[in-house]
């Protein structure tokens, strides 16, 4: 038996604890959908980097889909309240979108489910309430 292969990488702690400390939390997860290896996670400026610092963490994936790559430069000049408000705004609202079609998606999955599971979580073998 190789003893080093049970010992973990100190470089692999190094850069997990790394990440960590850049995501904000030891228990990471992409808010859209749900990946959790740290390897994979980035934060996301939600206005975009030239207009807040506001951010929430996505896979890479995910990531790439909410990015305008050209408007992720950081501003060299403070931009008005007015224009960061407006880029949050939409930027939320991107996310937003992201986010609804996952729990259409999931709603309509349970919905699904429900006609094949057992009771309580499903309509096999509900109880027949008579009337």
């Amino acid at each position: 038996m190789n003893p080093t292969a049970i010992l973990p990488d100190p470089d692999e702690e190094r850069q997990r604890w790394a990440a960590y400390r850049r995501l904000g939390t030891d228990d990471p997860r992409c808010l859209i959908c749900g990946e959790d290896n740290w390897r994979c996670l980035e934060l996301h400026h939600v206005a975009g980097r030239a207009y807040d610092e506001l951010g929430v963490i996505l896979c890479r994936n995910c990531h790439r889909k909410q990015t305008n790559s050209a408007g992720n430069a950081p501003n060299p000049n403070e931009p008005p309240i007015l224009e960061r408000a407006g880029h949050y705004l939409l930027g939320l609202a991107a996310l937003l979108a992201e986010l609804v079609a996952r729990f259409r998606a999931y709603g309509q999955q349970l919905l699904d489910g429900a006609i094949l599971c057992p009771w309580p979580y499903g309509w096999v073998g509900a109880p027949v309430v008579s009337g």
